[in-house]
């Protein structure tokens, strides 16, 4: 049995960003729950657009950093910035392919979705 390519784009996003979570130590069951219900809506979404499973790592990543706002605060915050209020980074772009997390402060690119381990000192990688 074969593996289709939507199912191979979720699981794609999925690894990506639970890399993120790790890096950043917030992998917890229910922040985890929260990739796997952006999963869930994202598959519907995909399924009506297929060209979209391109833009699948960027929107999980957006929609898990919502739903983190609401509980528990910014995520991820920048490890770039060491003065001022601490701000969370944002996915450029918010729909495209190759989503990476920025720095709008001080206009930088922090690190492709999935790789925010090497910009916070550690070594994991999707």
């Amino acid at each position: 049995m074969s593996v289709t390519p939507l199912e191979q784009a979720l699981h794609a996003a999925r690894a990506l960003v639970l890399a993120d979570l790790m890096a950043s130590e917030v992998a917890e069951a229910d922040v985890v729950s929260l990739v796997e219900e952006s999963l869930s809506q994202r598959r519907w979404w995909v399924e009506q657009w297929p060209e979209g499973a391109d833009f699948l790592a960027g929107l999980v990543a957006q929609d898990v950093q919502d739903a983190l706002l609401e509980r528990q605060g910014r995520w991820p915050l920048c490890p770039s910035c060491g003065s001022g209020d601490p701000h969370a980074l944002d996915v450029e772009p918010e729909l495209g392919p190759d989503p990476h997390w920025v720095c709008h402060e001080a206009g930088i690119d922090v690190a492709p979705v999935g790789h925010l381990g090497h910009a916070l000192g550690g070594n994991t990688q999707a």
